[in-house]
């Protein structure tokens, strides 16, 4: 790598740190967009393709999860010890043109294979971004910078069902396909021509040596060792298969129990994920980081406070009838549950040193996108066609149902793993 190509920390303006988190940013709105467009799209492509529930869980989670996880590890090794801003611009050009060929698929075969393109094209697009932030921000605003970069979920999901709900509509699941992924093929040239890659461990002080290479057997060490981790990681997955469980299996709980068109889906999860979850994703950082000044074991447990508050509301979402009371809890979810990632990978890299940051990110996210992605759809489906003999089209309400105990059992381990910060990060008890 050429020397020209690093811009050092005594470089970087204020103006041009936010760019490039503005860009980031909106590789991950991009990165959403394209992951949840079959979600908005899926009962169309349900009666074309003749799927089941169980086929559309493994579209839309497992599937694409698996590749994501599993990929993610390498490429995050590799992102470690080379250009990261590269790894992203490459990445988001082959997700975007995937996405664009799950247009012309025929068969469930030939979309599943798409999909898997999908999710290898985005397991290099997070891990290398989130070390990237952690080289342009120092620590006391990482959590802030990490939770404006996962408002791009929310983002994504908001403009994904808009654009897909009202294409799906006017022009068919498959012109939908192919008008939301081409234009990332386009941003990942912008993106490799205006971002800089910046020095590795440049927020850190003391700075440490920016050329150590760590294997992936070396960083679990460190990670397993980290209670922290190990408690953060399982209570961060089992609320991811809550939010995936909920999230990709809304549009079709709309459709079938409230009557509720492609458009009218499209539109109102759109907005209200898209403004909710990325309103509760900027509030988990700001506030994180807020109060943990004074107490870091509040970088946990406020999460773990708003995923308690956010199981009434999903419970409210799940069994009333009125159509906008519905949304309306289905907002406060998105708004409560996505307050979690931004100080939860914050944390994860205060575990680390600086030439560990990709792949700590891409171990966490392979067990929170196994668990949760690959696991929460699939399961849910599943549930749905077992209870579907007896509960008919109620079947989904039923099966949904399990999401509510889950979330209790992520809040009590995030509760634990904010305990454990006490040794692993060494704070006053």
């Amino acid at each position: 790598m050429q020397t020209r190509n690093i811009i050092n920390q005594g470089e970087v303006s204020n103006p041009y740190r936010n760019y490039v988190l503005l860009m980031l940013t909106l590789v991950y709105v991009f990165n959403f967009i394209d992951r949840q467009l079959l979600v908005i799209l899926q009962e169309s492509i349900k009666k074309e393709l003749h799927l089941s529930d169980t086929q559309l869980g493994l579209l839309s989670g497992f599937t694409f999860a698996i590749f994501y996880v599993t990929l993610g590890i390498p490429i995050a090794r590799f992102a470690d010890r080379s250009n990261r801003r590269n790894t992203v611009a490459v990445s988001l050009g082959l997700w975007s043109l995937m996405t664009a060929c799950s247009g012309i698929a025929r068969n469930f075969i030939q979309l599943l294979l798409a999909r898997i393109g999908v999710g290898v094209g985005e397991a290099g697009g997070s891990p290398p971004a989130h070390a990237m932030i952690s080289d342009y921000f120092p620590p006391e605003k990482r959590s802030t910078a990490l939770s404006v970069y996962s408002s791009g979920i929310y983002l994504g999901v908001l403009t994904g069902f808009l654009m897909g709900g009202y294409l799906n509509q006017h022009l068919g699941w498959r012109t939908a396909f192919f008008v939301v992924g081409l234009p990332g093929v386009f941003f990942s040239l912008l993106f490799f021509v205006t971002v800089k890659e910046p020095r590795k461990g440049a927020t850190d002080l003391p700075a440490p040596p920016t050329k150590q290479n760590h294997s992936f057997g070396e960083v679990l060490k460190v990670l397993l060792a980290a209670k922290t981790f190990v408690f953060l990681s399982v209570a961060a997955s089992l609320l991811v298969f809550c939010i995936y469980g909920l999230l990709n299996w809304a549009p079709s709980f709309l459709a079938r129990l409230h009557g509720m068109t492609n458009a009218e889906i499209g539109r109102s999860l759109g907005l209200i994920y898209g403004i909710g979850g990325g309103a509760g994703s900027f509030a988990g950082g700001f506030l994180t980081d807020h109060f943990g000044k004074k107490d870091k074991r509040k970088y946990l447990k406020i999460p773990a406070y708003a995923i308690i508050v956010s199981i009434f509301f999903a419970a409210g979402a799940i069994f009333l009838g009125n159509n906008l009371i519905v949304l309306l809890c289905l907002g406060a979810c998105g708004f409560l549950q996505s307050m979690y990632l931004g100080p939860s990978l914050s944390v994860a890299h205060a575990l680390v040193p600086a030439s560990m940051r990709a792949m700590t990110s891409a171990v966490f996210f392979l067990a929170i996108n196994l668990v949760g992605l690959g696991f929460g759809p699939l399961v849910i489906g599943i549930v749905s066609d077992l209870l579907k003999p007896t509960f008919g089209t109620e079947s989904l309400r039923w099966a949904l149902t399990l999401l509510l105990l889950i979330s209790v059992v992520s809040a009590v381990l995030f509760f634990i793993a904010a305990k454990k910060m006490v040794a692993d990060i060494k704070l006053d008890a």
